[in-house]
Parts: structure tokens; sequence; C-alpha cells
């Protein structure tokens, strides 16, 4: 099955610049927040090909037709675990990129799965705080590859239409 990773700063992505190997982390696009690391494989004028190695990140599914809205549903939850609502009551550090997988469903007008997803930060890999809501969950992710394209301002769903 076909799906499409979305990967979203926080913040402007008018200032991304690649991670090369002479460059320090994190790179100046994570806006202070922890990131996941990752190698540049390949750099070009329209994307980045990048390697992020396998890590934990804390997740959600939301279904629907409408990205922006599986997106702002999705980081809700997220937002709201990190906030303290986790078995342990501890707040989480809020980290970037914010990821957003898509899995479209089969034929027109059916609905897509959306998996939105906060990086967990390096101090809590081993042991993240488990969620008290049964729609979040810790989603360990193998190594992965992403092609990046980097645009200003927060990204709708028709900014991932033109940009994939």
């Amino acid at each position: 099955m076909l799906s499409l990773l979305v990967v979203t700063a926080l913040a402007s992505l008018a200032a991304t610049s690649p991670v090369l190997p002479n460059q320090t982390w994190p790179p100046s696009f994570c806006n202070k927040l922890e990131c996941p690391k990752y190698t540049m494989v390949k750099s070009t004028a329209d994307y980045e090909e990048r390697t992020y190695d396998a890590a934990k990140w804390t997740s959600t599914m939301v279904s629907g037709t409408d990205l922006d809205k599986a997106s702002s549903t999705g980081f809700r939850r997220l937002f709201n675990y990190i906030s303290g609502e986790n078995k342990e009551k501890v707040k989480v550090n809020m980290t970037a990129p914010v990821l957003t997988k898509v899995e479209p469903g089969q034929g027109p007008d059916r609905e897509t799965n959306f998996t939105v997803s906060f990086f967990v930060p390096f101090a809590d890999q081993a042991n993240p705080p488990e969620p008290t809501d049964p729609t979040v969950f810790t989603n360990p992710l193998a190594q992965m590859s992403a092609f990046v394209s980097s645009f200003p301002g927060f990204a709708s769903g028709q900014d991932w239409i033109e940009h994939s």
C-alpha cells in the first residue's frame, strides 16, 4: 500500500539548512527543540534525502478525509499527552518535527488513516511515559529514508499536495 510521510517543523521552515558533516547538532530548523538524528544523503535545490536513525515516537491514528482536520485532532491528542496526560503525570518536552503518515483508503471518498507522531525526547527513549488516552501509543520506528521539501509557513493539505 502506498503511503506518504509528512514531516512538519513547528515554525517557519524558511530558514531550513541541510545538516552537513561539518555542522553542529541540532540544525537551526529544530528551533531549539530536540529533533531525531539523521544523516544527509543528498541535497538538491528541490529536496533533501535524509536517513533518520531508529527511534521511538508517540503516535495517534485519526481516520478521515481531511488532512488538516486529522492533523489538528492528532496534534491535540499528542499535546495533551506531553502536557501531563500520561500515567506518570509528567510533562514531556515538545520536540520537532511532527510526522504525519498518510495511508489512503481504497477508492474515491474513502477514509484515510493519518498517523500523527511526536518524537520522544532522547532522555525518554528507553522508557517513555505510558499514555492514558487509549488512542495514543508509543511507536518504535525503524531507520527510515525521507525526502524533505522545505517551504515557509505552516503547511496545509494543499501545500503537501504541491510539494510531494
